[in-house]
């Protein structure tokens, strides 16, 4: 029997240590990309105060960050090796680097996951802390007094960071609702801006919105506060503290006293030093600009000795939104739930005394903060003077027309108590930012579908596709009609008619498909009830099938065009299967009262019924003695489309300002981006729209097909399908008026 000594049995445990040293630099890696990808990003969109999109505060980074500090928390390394040392270390500061980079992240969290998370870090910063204290008191004799202070000050600066983090979350759902509430009154006086100018829709009129999105994001709002400022300097401090050693050990060449052995985790250590290394130099940048955003705030509205008088109260004064959680938890008596009197008292004595140190301490880090931000400023100051005197003299040869438009929209920024205006370099940046977007949406722009609008006329195939009063309902109630039902039946139809171009077929299913994007959206913002989801649904299910299949459900409408003599017979095929459908369907559930509601009926049925109707709608056309050709018949069944997308697009202006302001705080931002992107992607549509007349329908029903229906129904419009190709009845331009034409400018 073969013994084990226990150098055997430590060696057989150290052997899977590589592996866990490749598996801690993967982690720090997708760390460090993490933050490169938002530093990238923020120079990308010149957002000097660097929203952490891709690297936040959540669980993920948590428990990668988790991973990453494997080493300080490591008891069994020996740090007595140089490169466990110098690795140790720099875990720390790599550590105090990702929390600086958390903090504006704060802003785009709720108050729960604030309250998770925040706690969550704070348990794995202290973790890291009393470790690494531990194994500096077994150590201290060993390694001496100047290696342990290499140690204990990264960790005092990941307490400060910790201190400072906590302080703005605090604040930040105070903040949120005074910004909401500011949001919400300028709101008020944009929409009576609107109100003048009905169903008109140009740049300037979203960019009141920009302004506001973006001044009262939650993540800028964090950015250019006092206290983000004062992490991003002990962010900054910790990186020197990284380069002391390194200068020590590198550069001046001092004699080391440390042993050398080899690390337990192999030549995995030197990939972890060098990937957290690349970290902390990388993370450094975005804490380091936001404290360059609050500083140009302050000497952009510092103007001298006029600032001395008030100097003193905006130094020591402590704006509200900082302690009103705190106060509002103080003076909170009914959430103690005890019966006796006297512990009742005693508990509210010492939550009162508690919260006050609280208060106490917040007010503190403020003050602090504001003492730090104003001696940057006072050093700073006579470089921010003459670059911006020389950004004066520089605009002043060049010719804009951008100083109208900032006077307009200045008025739409949206500041806390205390905080200084916004500077004016950065009010040209958002309309810089918003050209950009204008003209992402205008390579986007759906020429397909714009080629199909050119055949519309007017709006009669609104009425037409389906003839109410002459096809017979298959059940007591009709589901009603929603924009992109009628646009999949149709292109359903025209794709399986014979004797067609197949170019043609291929031209109209990609016009549809850009329009249905377009609908779509316009179906999702503006039906508030979601009334229609079901049957909004089963146009998109059916359409995947009819878009990369050609199939309408279980027909394929290929082998239908090659099978049926003429149209006629395609129509009659597919309006037969149609009904059978839904009469099989009904047979079924016969008892269920549930299916009495067409809302309630699957989406494959809503489908069928509605090919059923416009089939035999399209049927009635051959009553006549002259049938349309194969030819003629696609020709008017795009016109219908045309038609009906026409209509359902003259939505797009109030989608795109419902864009703008719909959305809760956090995310507007997004919203008005996607808003500018529409805008430019749908330029020429609006521009195509303009030059029709529309209904006098109101904005709210105009969001609804049925509502234009019942519109023309009062108006005595035929519902029979034209079988000419020249075009629609010009019957329906009677009920059109020029009162509510749309306007749209887009400059660039």
């Amino acid at each position: 029997m073969s013994t084990y000594t226990i150098q055997d049995i430590q060696k057989k445990l150290d052997e899977p240590m590589p592996l866990i040293g490749l598996y801690i630099a993967a982690a720090s890696a997708v760390c460090t990309l993490a933050m490169t990808a938002d530093v990238i990003n923020g120079f990308r969109q010149k957002r000097l105060w660097f929203p952490s999109k891709y690297f936040s505060l959540s669980a993920t980074s948590l428990t990668l960050l988790t991973v990453a500090m494997k080493l300080p928390m490591d008891f069994n390394t020996n740090l007595l090796g140089i490169t466990d040392w110098f690795a140790k270390l720099n875990s720390l500061i790599f550590m105090s680097t990702a929390m600086g980079n958390f903090i504006s992240s704060l802003g785009s969290m709720n108050d729960k996951e604030i309250l998770s998370n925040v706690v969550a870090l704070g348990i794995l910063v202290i973790t890291i802390v009393v470790n690494v204290w531990i194994q500096l008191i077994q150590l201290h004799h060993v390694i001496g007094l100047e290696y342990v202070t290499q140690f204990l000050v990264p960790t005092i600066l990941m307490l400060l960071l910790l201190v400072t983090l906590v302080s703005l979350a605090i604040t930040v759902p105070t903040t949120k609702r005074n910004m909401e509430s500011k949001y919400q009154e300028l709101h008020k006086l944009a929409l009576r801006e609107e109100e003048a100018v009905k169903r008109t829709i140009d740049k300037h009129m979203i960019m009141k919105y920009w302004v506001m999105a973006e001044t009262s994001n939650p993540q800028f709002v964090i950015g250019r506060s006092v206290v983000c400022t004062s992490s991003a300097l002990i962010c900054l401090t910790a990186a020197i503290v990284l380069l002391i050693p390194y200068s020590l050990w590198f550069l001046a060449n001092q004699r080391v006293t440390l042993e050398h052995p080899r690390s337990v985790y192999g030549n995995f250590t030197l990939w972890i030093l060098a990937i957290q290394c690349i970290g902390v130099v990388v993370g450094t940048i975005a804490p380091t600009f936001r404290s360059f955003v609050a500083i140009s705030f302050r000497c952009s509205t510092s103007r001298g000795k006029n600032n001395k008088s008030s100097l003193k109260d905006k130094l020591f004064k402590t704006e509200t939104y900082w302690v009103q959680i705190l106060v509002n938890w103080r003076d909170n008596f009914s959430s103690l739930q005890i019966q006796q009197d006297k512990c009742r008292k005693y508990l509210y004595s010492a939550k009162w005394l508690v919260l006050n140190f609280f208060i106490g301490v917040q007010i503190l880090i403020v003050v602090v903060s504001k003492l730090l931000l104003y001696v940057f400023v006072l050093l700073t100051y006579p470089f921010a003077h003459i670059t911006n005197k020389f950004k004066v003299q520089y605009s002043s040869n060049i010719v804009t027309s951008s100083d109208e438009t900032e006077l307009d929209l200045s008025r739409y920024v949206l500041l806390l108590e205390g905080e200084p205006e916004l500077p004016k370099r950065i009010l040209k940046n958002f309309c810089r930012q918003s050209d950009n977007m204008i003209l992402i949406g205008k390579r986007k722009q759906p020429q397909n579908l714009i080629d199909l609008l050119c055949k519309f006329v007017n709006f009669s195939g609104v009425i037409q596709f389906d003839s109410t009063n002459e096809v017979p309902s298959l059940h007591s109630q009709e589901p009603s009609n929603c924009w992109t039902l009628p646009l999949l039946t149709l292109t359903s139809i025209a794709i399986a008619l014979p004797h067609v171009a197949e170019h043609k077929r291929k031209q109209l299913v990609s016009s549809v498909n850009e329009g249905l994007s377009l609908a779509k959206l316009i179906e999702k913002t503006l039906d508030t009830n979601d009334q229609l989801v079901n049957i909004r649904k089963s146009a998109d299910v059916c359409w995947v099938g009819v878009a990369l299949y050609r199939k309408w459900q279980d027909v394929d409408l290929r082998t239908t065009s090659h099978k049926c003599k003429n149209s006629k017979d395609v129509l009659q095929e597919l309006s037969s299967k149609a009904e059978t459908s839904v009469i099989e369907f009904k047979r079924e559930v016969k008892d269920d009262f549930l299916m009495e509601n067409p809302l309630n009926w699957p989406v494959k049925i809503i489908a069928a019924n509605s090919m059923y109707r416009v089939g035999r709608t399209i049927l009635l056309a051959y009553k006549g003695e002259n049938e349309p050709t194969d030819e003629e018949l696609f020709e008017r069944l795009s016109i219908m489309i045309a038609d009906i997308l026409a209509a359902c697009l003259t939505n797009l202006a109030r989608v795109i300002t419902t864009m703008c302001h719909r959305n809760a705080i956090e995310k507007r931002e997004r919203s008005v981006c996607e808003a500018f992107i529409l805008l430019g992607k749908t330029e020429q549509v609006l521009e195509l729209l303009q030059q029709r007349d529309w209904p006098s329908l109101d904005t709210d029903k105009a969001a609804y097909i049925e509502e234009w229906r019942s519109l023309f129904h009062q108006d005595n419009q035929s519902p029979a399908v034209s079988t000419s190709t020249s075009g629609p009845d010009d019957a329906m331009e009677t009920s059109m008026s020029n009162a509510d034409r749309i306007t749209v400018t887009v400059d660039c």
